[in-house]
């Protein structure tokens, strides 16, 4: 009798902690509901995820679901779908670790105060949670560990600390592979942006390249692969993958643009325009179907790297028609990091590229209702470009104005201790003061900038979300050093440009023009030949100038 009564004891004791979230609790997170709302095929492909988790059969199609959407980034769907599972099974706590998850999104801006509270408000349910496994329990204190103390811990900080946990996870459950794909996508995230050698991507990508084989058609595991060796050092090795991603999940509007990242890093402008009309397609279509007031942010993305390829291949018409409809876009869901930098990259690499140095000294913001002193390195790129285009035009007293908007913009991210974006403007502060110096014939002045903002670059690895510098640095030292009429250097400057950006259409052409005046007609004309070749539509004149320096 006294041991039965002892077992009552213990029964009631872990219902009484196991407790069913309460309806007021599950409200608190504000949780996106809805219905799933993706562009692509009717059968709605997504890849194949199997996540084994203790919660019951009923929500096991819903959790695989959610799970394939978490990993090809199409986060609000993600959350929406672990909110079903949570109206349907509120004590299922993986559920509430898919929320906590789809608010991390490492590969993007940090998240905003009101996704980080929401993580952390999830993540305390699925902890309170008692019939969870083993293994469950360590997800959930992996993601705990970015959360804790959200308010008063820095971003960076938070990224190891998940990492760190995730670390262990993979090591203690050697067979789950999707603890070593969080791993390899967590070891991206935390990656150095300063680390040239790539330690940590090359781990990631190790990681995922052995578990391919297993699950070929896993959305986690191909697209992980192409932001880990999202470099041009490494590019090459997610060829395959990125030639594949977009087929294994072609219902998701970021699988078919993730590609380009890949073919940009390559110089394959043809995949890359492709990648990115189908993508941009798929915004437009996502904006309508969910009601969004305006445009959302995922078109404008795509349509950054579509200007990018465009203009590489010399098409100024098709890259003018996207300027202009940017012009028509005024309100963008959500506003934020990367809607701000195709706002200003896209007009500002057209104008350039075409060295077009009027138009650049006068670049507009647009839109002016977008919350600019929110993205101070984006606005950046703005006054960078309107000192290009004033030190070109001769307006030096304009191009000194803007020189110091430049530094107002670094002094800011400094206080906000962000040094890689504040390393981004600085290289623009050099860039300026160069071509400033140069305008006003003080030529070592001028080359002594211009060699220090080019090192920095080398040694500067681009942020994920853009397909490349607004212009590259060593190319525009290129630029001076052939107007310098030192054409041997310049030569080596637009060869050392090609090697880490192939295919660009200015290095193509200054580095034939340079070899050409340096009497190398076979150096010229390889150069000459490969701009032709990639700038099959164009009305560019410097490709006139190189069919006839081949005729000749």
């Amino acid at each position: 009798m006294k041991r039965l009564l002892l077992i009552v004891f213990i029964l009631s004791g872990c219902v009484g902690k196991n407790k069913t979230p309460t309806r007021e609790t599950i409200n608190a997170i504000d949780l996106k509901r809805g219905k799933v709302v993706l562009c692509g095929p009717s059968e709605k492909q997504f890849g194949k995820v199997l996540f084994e988790t203790s919660c019951s059969p009923k929500v096991q199609k819903d959790v695989d679901l959610a799970i394939a959407l978490l990993h090809s980034f199409e986060y609000d769907e993600a959350e929406k779908v672990f909110a079903k599972v949570i109206d349907e099974e509120p004590r299922c706590a993986m559920a509430y670790w898919g929320v906590a998850m789809c608010n991390y999104h490492p590969l993007w801006a940090p998240p905003l105060p009101a996704e980080l509270e929401k993580g952390a408000k999830a993540i305390a349910i699925a902890q309170s949670i008692k019939s969870k496994t083993a293994r469950e329990t360590a997800y959930i204190e992996a993601i705990a560990k970015f959360y804790h103390h959200w308010d008063k811990t820095d971003h960076p900080t938070r990224f190891r600390n998940f990492e760190e946990a995730m670390e262990k996870n993979y090591l203690n459950y050697p067979n789950d592979k999707e603890a070593a794909i969080f791993y390899a996508l967590a070891l991206t995230g935390a990656a150095d942006p300063a680390d040239r050698s790539f330690i940590k991507q090359k781990k990631a990508s190790a990681i995922l390249t052995a578990l391919q084989s297993k699950a070929p058609d896993h959305p986690g595991i191909i697209h992980y692969i192409i932001h880990a060796n999202d470099y041009p050092a490494l590019a090459a090795i997610a060829l395959p993958a990125a030639r594949k991603y977009a087929t294994i999940a072609p219902a998701s509007a970021h699988a078919q643009h993730m590609p380009s990242h890949i073919f940009t890093r390559l110089g394959l402008w043809d995949e890359c325009i492709y990648s990115n009309r189908v993508s941009t397609a798929a915004a437009k279509c996502y904006a309508e179907n969910t009601g969004i007031k305006g445009h959302w942010d995922e078109e404008l993305h795509g349509m950054d790297y579509l200007v990018y390829a465009y203009l590489q291949k010399g098409d100024n018409k098709q890259a003018h028609e996207q300027c202009e409809y940017l012009k028509t876009i005024d309100e963008v869901w959500p506003a934020n990091f990367k809607v701000a930098y195709a706002f200003a990259a896209i007009p500002a690499r057209y104008f350039l590229e075409n060295k077009m140095w009027e138009e650049a000294a006068a670049l507009p913001i647009h839109p002016l209702n977008f919350p600019w002193e929110k993205f101070p390195w984006q606005k950046a790129i703005i006054h960078f470009t309107r000192v290009l285009g004033a030190a070109n035009t001769g307006q030096i007293d304009l191009a000194r104005a803007e020189l110091k908007n430049l530094t107002v913009i670094h002094d800011t991210l400094v206080e906000q201790r962000d040094p890689y974006k504040a390393n981004q403007v600085q290289i623009q502060i050099k860039t300026a003061e160069a071509w400033i110096f140069f305008k006003e014939g003080k030529n070592n002045e001028a080359l002594e900038a211009m060699n220090t903002a080019a090192n920095m670059e080398d040694y500067t690895q681009k942020h994920p979300v853009t397909p490349g510098e607004v212009i590259p640095a060593r190319e525009l030292l290129g630029d001076m050093l052939l107007q310098m009429n030192k054409p041997a250097i310049a030569l080596i400057a637009y060869e050392a440009t090609l090697k880490e950006h192939p295919n660009r259409f200015n290095s193509l052409y200054g580095a034939g023009i340079a070899a050409k005046k340096l009497g190398d007609k076979e150096k010229a004309n390889t150069y000459h030949q490969q701009l032709i070749t990639i700038a099959t539509n164009t009305d560019r004149p410097e490709l006139e100038i190189a069919k006839l320096s081949l005729k000749k």
